[in-house]
């Protein structure tokens, strides 16, 4: 019945490894991307949410260039990469396109999501792309990165967009049909883990190596479910191979090895929240102070009377009531200077005050944890 829970997911975060898009031969396998953009289509045609991290630039690259041997320098890995995404972007967009689907192509380094500023930046492009029913697709930008900035798989880079979106469910599609209580390229009688905790020590003791032209193994894609259900994200590991395999899993079927979260998305975040040094504090007027501790809301800058310290966009800052009791948390939308400049006023001012406008809450409502 837990199997059950993944049909209720509504934004998902769908990684396509190296050994499913491509092989040594024939560069990106065409007629295999399109299977699971057709899968996708069906998906968002039930009003689920989908961001892409696909693997396969490199090997693509290597295709194109006549390479038969993956380099190990990095400034050949670069123009690899550079010559690859030309071609991965284009198969995408045309299998998405044949469903009336648009897509959006999303580079990302690890210091894009180390800078709180790029962070939500970030953050914030990839949620408007989501509203829009736009597919982003997601890649490493290796054309730029060095040995202290890549993410170094693109598991790891899945489960970083699942953080940054705060997507329900993490599905990594890879060449095995999940993980395996032993090796079953030497035991082939090793039966199926059908799931488990995300972080479970035991079942990375299960977990093998990897391939000729990916970087990330079984023991990645731990770590991947293990870093998504920070944020209360489960993950499923499947064969890209099983036939209709999104869909099954969209339809609650015990395909792959599905891996739970300890706390749901919102416990996660709140929990995360709780435990950061403020950097700022508002004061709230009292029909603020209602409406987000008793209301649930977002808050606004017109319910904002004061704006103390020198915080930047991202920071987390304290909410304090009138008499200076600390009701609540959250993440700032605006740095420190930007606040005091619209504190009191309402949202639709924000761009006639700065300039431009970043939200229309000074803190989201699913960035903000309620202490009172």
């Amino acid at each position: 019945m837990a199997r059950q829970r993944i049909r209720d997911a509504r934004r998902w975060v769908v990684k396509i490894g190296s050994a499913l898009l491509t092989d040594t031969r024939a560069g990106l396998d065409r007629e295999a991307i399109r299977a699971w953009v057709d899968q996708m289509a069906a998906l968002r045609g039930r009003g689920v949410e989908l961001l892409m991290v696909s693997s396969g630039a490199v090997a693509e690259g290597m295709q194109r260039l006549g390479w038969r041997r993956r380099p190990s320098a990095l400034y050949q890995l670069q123009a690899a990469a550079a010559v690859g995404q030309m071609g991965l972007v284009q198969v995408y967009e045309s299998a998405f396109q044949r469903h009336g689907l648009h897509t959006a192509q999303v580079l990302l380094t690890h210091d894009d999501l180390r800078d709180r500023t790029r962070y939500l930046n970030a953050r914030s492009t990839l949620r408007a792309l989501l509203e829009l029913g736009v597919v982003p697709v997601v890649n490493e930008n290796d054309t730029v990165v060095t040995d202290e900035i890549r993410f170094g798989d693109n598991d790891t880079l899945a489960a970083m967009a699942a953080n940054l979106v705060e997507a329900d469910l993490l599905v990594i599609l890879t060449d095995r049909e999940g993980l395996y209580q032993r090796d079953p390229r030497h035991h082939p009688d090793a039966p199926l883990v059908s799931e488990g905790r995300a972080g479970d020590p035991a079942l990375l003791a299960m977990a093998g190596g990897g391939g000729a032209l990916g970087r990330g193994g079984m023991v990645t894609k731990l770590r991947a479910a293990e870093r998504a259900a920070r944020s209360g994200a489960a993950t499923v590991i499947a064969g890209g191979r099983v036939p209709q395999v999104l869909e099954r899993l969209a339809a609650g079927e015990a395909v792959g090895t599905v891996l739970w979260p300890t706390t749901g998305r919102l416990a996660a975040r709140k929990q995360w929240l709780a435990g950061l040094p403020p950097r700022g504090r508002l004061v709230l007027d009292a029909g603020a102070v209602a409406v987000v501790t008793r209301g649930g809301r977002s808050l606004l800058p017109v319910g904002v009377t004061a704006v103390e310290g020198d915080f930047q966009r991202g920071e987390l800052v304290s909410c304090v009531d009138p008499e200076g009791r600390e009701v609540a948390r959250g993440l700032a939308n605006y740095a420190g200077r930007e606040a005091r400049q619209i504190a009191g006023r309402r949202s639709e001012q924000i761009e006639e005050i700065l300039g431009y406008v970043d939200e229309p809450e000074l803190i989201h409502r699913d960035n903000m944890v309620i202490l009172a």
